[in-house]
């Protein structure tokens, strides 16, 4: 028996590269790995770094989906169907919307697919292969088989699954509902063990919150000191008022922190259900607590509330400057199938599209409905702006020299490629037509 994963892009460029910030461990892939019985010989094919073999012979092919890559992994279901062989789809995206997916494979897979994932591979095996699995958000001690990894060129940092969900309700999140707004946290001798197998020196921690259980994070940051590694993670300023907790966490080798501001507008806050980050007026104190820890932050910003107009997007980024943030992504909102975002911009007939993520001329960058105080030319623009003025090299050296007094010296150089490649990819990002690789031609 044979199975094809593929690895969906997003989209691509004639004659370009493909972004090269993008090009991540497919984590979901490696889980699948391991639970796949030795018996079966499994293929990769990450349409991100390479062309698909669209002649290559197996019993099913396997793609996990996200609202971004459905198009894409549509058309790529469909050229295997073609050939006769079985497509199984599974991701976020195939469960917020199954009946979408049901259209394009031969059998779907929702939730989390560790607990149903032998009960597929058997009824492939045996022909009877049902046209819907659901999955449970229970985890099992897994450990990921990365050596299907084996001569892909990813991003040189080793991706480790602490902990999925998140306790917060964000209007625009699907995470969180997914999970039904709880936080599964991931065995600590699981971790450990990831950890110690990475042939990387870097790694970065994959949790939507890492710190949203207290005592969970301080016990995983006690068993990561003996390690002597250096990761990145995302968590909340709210941590910033635990001064344990940020010692715990830079003594386990924390460098930086992902920290999702959204917006500095109150009222913004409150409409995206995110008024635990209504702390105006200790903001700036908390995070000079986390730069004070050693801790860089990568700082995140959503425009296209209700509030946001030219100058919300500059005080944001006049905000980042200020604080030499490590890094910072001013995005653009998006609404996601299956979150309260969605549903409130369809009601208010605010879409442009009923499904952006299929339709036939979306590009990367453009919105997808009408904002309230710019048009939607103009919000992308803004937040394109807003990208290039952060990543202007005088802004850079000067975060640069900020990131050489609070971090490593091995985290230097990646500062530097990082933001150096952020900067060169914001023109290259835009107009990325969603749903197609322009050099490929399958027969």
């Amino acid at each position: 028996m044979k199975i094809i994963f593929i690895v969906p892009a997003i989209g691509k460029k004639k004659g370009e590269k493909y972004i090269g910030t993008w090009k991540m461990e497919p984590l979901t892939i490696a889980v699948l790995k391991s639970l796949t019985p030795s018996d079966v010989k499994t293929v990769l094919y990450d349409d991100r770094i390479e062309l698909i073999d669209y002649e290559d012979k197996a019993d099913a092919v396997v793609i996990p989906v996200e609202t971004y890559t459905a198009k894409r992994s549509y058309e790529i279901a469909d050229n295997f169907r073609r050939r006769g062989i079985k497509v199984i789809l599974g991701g976020y995206h195939v469960t917020l919307i199954p009946e979408e997916a049901e259209k394009y494979a031969d059998c779907i897979i929702t939730g989390n697919a560790e607990m149903v994932w032998n009960e597929v591979i058997e009824d492939c095996r045996c022909s009877t292969l049902k046209k819907r699995y659901k999955g449970e958000t229970t985890y099992l001690h897994i450990q990921p088989d990365k050596s299907i990894f084996e001569g892909k060129k990813y991003v040189p940092v080793s991706l480790v699954e602490t902990g999925r969900g998140c306790c917060n309700s964000c209007e625009f999140c699907a995470i969180a509902g997914y999970y039904k707004f709880h936080y599964y946290p991931r065995p600590h001798e699981d971790i450990v063990r990831d950890i110690k197998d990475s042939k990387h020196k870097y790694h970065f921690l994959v949790d939507d919150n890492l710190v949203a259980d207290r005592k969970n994070a301080m016990e995983l940051f006690r068993k990561l000191e003996p390690l002597k590694i250096k990761w990145a993670g995302q968590g909340t300023l709210n941590m910033a008022k635990d001064k344990d907790l940020l010692t715990a966490m830079k003594k386990s080798g924390c460098e930086i922190i992902l920290i999702g501001f959204e917006s500095l507008d109150t009222d913004n806050l409150k409409q995206m259900n995110k008024a635990v980050n209504i702390m105006e007026a200790e903001r700036d104190e908390l995070v000079q607590r986390i730069h004070n820890a050693g801790i860089g932050i990568y700082a995140t910003f959503v425009f296209g509330y209700d509030n946001d107009t030219q100058n919300t997007i500059k005080k944001a980024v006049e905000f980042s400057k200020k604080h030499n943030f490590y890094t910072a992504a001013f995005n653009h909102l998006l609404p996601f199938p299956g979150t309260k975002l969605y549903d409130r911009l369809k009601s208010d007939n605010r879409l442009l599209y009923d499904k952006w993520w299929l339709e036939e001329n979306y590009n990367y960058g453009e919105l997808a409905f009408k904002p309230k105080q710019m048009s939607p030319e103009e919000l992308s623009k803004a937040c394109q702006n807003a990208r290039k003025e952060f990543a202007s090299f005088k802004t850079v050296f000067k975060r640069g020299i900020q990131a050489m007094r609070y971090s490593s010296p091995m985290l230097w150089s990646l500062f530097w490629i990082m933001n150096l490649s952020i900067n060169s990819e914001i023109d290259q990002k835009i107009n990325v037509p969603i749903g197609r690789n322009l050099d490929e031609f399958p027969k």
